[in-house]
């Protein structure tokens, strides 16, 4: 399993809030620095804060503290102390800029965080204009983040606010620049990079050698989802909640089809639509690459797929399942977002002031069906990869199992790694790279995995899903596959 690992109690229920590893720039160095905000003693100040005040300053019925998922003790006396903490050395960070990530950054400033970073890669498309409220028609092609931050500023006129956008992929950060801040929220619609910042909260969330977490190191990771009408938030405490690689198996790995399939009989219009932009755009256009923004080139797969599922009798193409298919649209609905982002940050709010009981740990919204919503605790999986100290065991035939069919394997629903390299005690097996090193392994994938490793050897798997020096631990044990009726059985995974 990963490591550094071990099982972990939770934290104490009372611990100073973390400090920052680093002296944040003064107002002047920073090009997104605006006034200050007005002291908490002015009348001015009272006016803008009393509603936050009120809240740290009453007693509540659900202390953080009486919490499975306790961070702190909550004390209202210290009310005006824990709103400068949040003005002044809070610092938030908001991964996406989409349709939650806009919610999340509107929601943050008027939950009082007034140092707040956003990060995304994506550009502004036209077809998020009706529901990603914080861009205009003038901001398409720009960077969703960069817009988001300008808008939210410009909006907010003199009121105090440092909002610092970038325009990066998740994994383009160092770990030092997530170290530094006190909460992450996640408003991501992709798995991978989820799992990624997943694991490089776990990884930053220090153990000793009794397996205790080391409070001050904790990020509290907010995640967030919506699909149409439903949605989810949930509350991930590094180490000791269950963490986004626990769930794994709930998100289905990405549809794909045969090409028999979608070529010979086609039975779903997804089928017509795949055929039309696999097979019939690279014959129709060589040299033309399918642009998926491209209103001309869409509209063609569209009357493609249409006609074709007009020749096997199926019905429900339409132009916008054909965008779904093609470009992998998840519906959206800006009331779900509004919804999902409420409960993410009201959770971030309690994460840093332990003004009320967290989340445990699992929230579900479910729209379709009415305002149903479902809270439940998601237990953490003994066996985590990334989260566990747990080392997987793996029952092999030596003889028919190379090392290709395990890297198979690995990437398949049981571990859903990306690349995995592969190196035991003594050897490097085979590494994804740098070139040179990925040429000198690749004479390994050949081989059975009798000839590259012993009975019971551990062997260390590293992958883009894990971050720093976290690794999977895979105990390999020889047992030839049983004949059964004439097939061969496969290999069981063992705990």
């Amino acid at each position: 399993m990963a490591s550094p690992s071990a099982s972990a109690s939770p934290p104490p229920a009372a611990h100073k809030k973390p400090k920052l590893s680093h002296t944040p720039a003064a107002a002047s160095d920073s090009p997104t620095a605006m006034k200050p905000a007005p002291p908490l003693h002015s009348v001015r100040g009272q006016q803008r804060h009393w509603d936050l005040l009120r809240l740290l300053g009453r007693r509540t019925a659900f202390p953080s503290d009486s919490s499975a998922v306790a961070l702190g003790a909550f004390d209202p006396q210290a009310a005006r102390e824990t709103l400068e903490f949040l003005q002044s050395e809070c610092r938030v960070l908001i991964i996406g800029a989409g349709g939650l990530g806009c919610e999340l950054l509107k929601d943050a400033v008027l939950s009082g965080f007034t140092n707040v970073d956003i990060l995304d890669m994506d550009t502004i498309d036209v077809s998020n204009l009706n529901r990603q409220f914080l861009f205009r028609a003038a901001d398409v092609g720009k960077s969703k983040a960069e817009c988001a931050a300008a808008f939210v500023r410009a909006r907010l006129g003199d009121v105090h606010v440092d909002i610092t956008p970038h325009f990066k992929k998740v994994q383009d950060m160092d770990v030092d620049f997530y170290r530094q801040f006190h909460v992450i929220l996640s408003g991501l619609d992709n798995i991978e990079a989820r799992r990624y910042l997943n694991s490089l909260v776990v990884s930053l969330a220090d153990v000793d050698e009794d397996g205790q977490v080391d409070p001050s190191t904790i990020i509290p990771l907010i995640d967030g989802g919506t699909e149409g009408l439903r949605g989810q938030a949930r509350v991930i405490i590094p180490r000791v909640t269950s963490c986004f690689e626990c769930s794994l198996e709930t998100f289905p790995p990405q549809k794909s089809f045969p090409m028999c399939t979608i070529a010979e009989t086609p039975r779903q219009p997804a089928h017509c639509v795949a055929y039309a932009f696999i097979v019939l755009w690279p014959r129709e256009f060589p040299d033309t690459k399918l642009d998926k923004d491209s209103p001309e080139h869409m509209q063609w797969v569209y009357q493609a797929a249409k006609e074709r599922a007009e020749q096997f009798g199926i019905a429900g193409v339409t132009h916008s399942h054909t965008l779904g298919v093609v470009k992998n649209i998840i519906p959206a609905v800006a009331s779900t977002n509004a919804v999902v982002s409420a409960m993410c940050m009201s959770e971030a709010l309690k994460a840093m002031t332990y003004c009320s009981r967290l989340m445990n740990n699992y929230h579900m919204h479910m729209g379709a069906t009415g305002c149903y919503s479902h809270t439940f605790q998601y237990d953490r999986k003994t066996d985590c990869v990334v989260c566990s100290s747990q080392q997987k065991t793996l029952h092999v035939d030596p003889d028919a199992m190379t090392l290709q069919k395990l890297i198979d394997q690995l990437c398949g629903d049981d571990f859903r790694l990306l690349k995995p390299s592969i190196s035991s005690g003594s050897a490097n097996l085979f590494m994804q790279g740098p070139p040179a090193l990925r040429a000198a392994t690749s004479a390994n994938l050949a081989k059975p995995l009798r000839e590259l490793v012993k009975d019971g050897e551990s062997l260390t798997i590293t992958d883009a899903v894990f971050v720093g020096d976290m690794a999977l631990s895979l105990s390999i044990i020889f047992k030839p596959n049983k004949i059964k009726n004439g097939v061969e059985q496969p290999t069981p995974m063992e705990d």
